[in-house]
């Protein structure tokens, strides 16, 4: 890791973070012109009109700090072609919002630029116990459809304030201390760039938030993550860099694995919206919005250092040999990383939606006393319905009967 390429790496952030911050205003007098606000409604989590196109402030940021940090070449430029295509496909859906197939057919046009013209794509890699392989023309569609479904994964997770632009700024850094350690000095700066542009966005974006950067900065920053992670490790022909993006991005990919799944159980568009998504889950069981972020904050650290161990510790040397105490130290970092994800995803919860339930059926705002009866019992069927369902009931004041929302 040469010393000049991570300082170019610190002051492309340093300029992107800067330039976001400042024309974050600037973008939402655009957003106001134009009519690009979201107004409240029932499955969001904002009470106030908010202009949605702070991504346009993240786009220049990209764009500047790429002309000037990044080598001028045709794969810079497909790159930053393929993020200004990706950005005026979310204007027009933040504007006038788009169906669901022309923004897929959007996204995958857009994604086809650095992958065609600029050559960005998995052409082969190393498998574990198979080998070296190569995946020939193949290595077109599968990596549209990686840098697409990519800009679906954080387009999902864009339903509170300040977490999409706070999750990818913890990934990009991530990733572009991965990316400069594997000597991919390219994809290690255009990682810190879009952590920057992440993080000067969020100075407006943290709640109570002034801008949205919309389907403008989710589709955008979605795209970037994408390429970062095919230039930066999925084109080392290592076996270990292929768990290294997943690891990073391991939130957004489970927000929407789980969301997915559950549309696809109850037989529903999957790109219907509803309030399955993590954020809704915590608001749902009384989470501030600031609350939210820390755990899916401090979730998203977790991984994302654990995919800076297995990167720099050295518990094997890759022939097959394992140094018992770095080793056991791994195994230490992956069984706290594992309990933090099941404490978030499930007992954190079921245990606080119970608790809460048990409250409301009680009619008391203190500490719960042990439940009378059948009281419990019906609790504990309600909570696993509400989870399983998305559906979650209302309370009545007055007589503490549950009922489900109405339709």
């Amino acid at each position: 890791m040469r010393s000049l390429e991570t300082m170019d790496a610190v002051w492309a952030f340093v300029f992107a973070a800067s330039v976001a911050w400042m024309l974050v205003p600037a973008a939402e007098a655009i957003a106001h012109r134009i009519g690009a606000i979201d107004l409240p409604k029932e499955r969001g989590l904002h009470d106030v009109p908010t202009p949605k196109l702070g991504g346009l402030a993240i786009l220049v940021a990209v764009l500047g700090a790429g002309a000037i940090w990044l080598p001028w070449d045709s794969e810079t430029r497909s790159i930053l072609g393929g993020a200004a295509a990706i950005t005026l496909l979310g204007v027009l859906d933040d504007v006038w919002e788009l169906g669901a197939l022309p923004k897929l057919a959007g996204q995958i046009a857009a994604a086809l630029i650095p992958v065609v013209l600029g050559d960005v794509r998995v052409d082969a890699t190393t498998l574990p116990f198979v080998g070296g392989y190569e995946f020939g023309w193949v290595s077109y569609p599968l990596t549209v459809f990686g840098i697409v479904a990519a800009i679906n994964i954080i387009n999902f997770i864009d339903g509170v304030d300040g977490l999409a632009s706070g999750v990818c700024a913890i990934s990009a850094g991530a990733l572009a201390v991965i990316a400069i350690s594997l000597d991919r000095f390219e994809a290690g700066v255009l990682a810190a760039i879009v952590a920057g542009g992440s993080l000067g966005f969020l100075r407006h974006g943290f709640p109570p938030a002034s801008s949205f950067m919309g389907d403008t900065g989710s589709n955008l920053l979605g795209y970037l993550l994408a390429v970062v992670a095919v230039q930066g490790s999925l084109k080392t022909n290592a076996a270990l860099a292929l768990a290294l993006p997943l690891l990073v991005l391991a939130v957004p990919i489970l927000d929407t694995s789980f969301v997915v799944a559950k549309r696809l159980k109850y037989r529903q568009p999957i790109y219907q919206a509803d309030r399955w998504h993590f954020h809704h889950r915590m608001a749902n069981i009384g989470f501030e919005p600031r609350r939210t972020l820390a755990y899916l904050y401090g979730w998203t650290l977790v991984l994302a250092g654990l995919a800076l161990a297995l990167r720099f510790i050295p518990y094997s040397d890759d022939r097959g040999n394992f140094d018992p105490v770095w080793t056991a130290l791994m195994a230490a970092l992956l069984t706290f990383a594992l309990v933090a994800s099941v404490y978030v995803v499930y007992v954190l919860e079921i245990f606080k939606l119970r608790r809460l339930r048990l409250r409301q059926r009680m009619g008391l705002g203190g500490a719960v006393p042990p439940p009378v009866g059948d009281l419990e019992a019906e609790v504990d069927a309600g909570v696993r319905r509400e989870l399983d369902t998305g559906d979650y009931a209302t309370v009545d004041p007055a007589s503490g009967s549950m009922e489900p929302p109405e339709e």
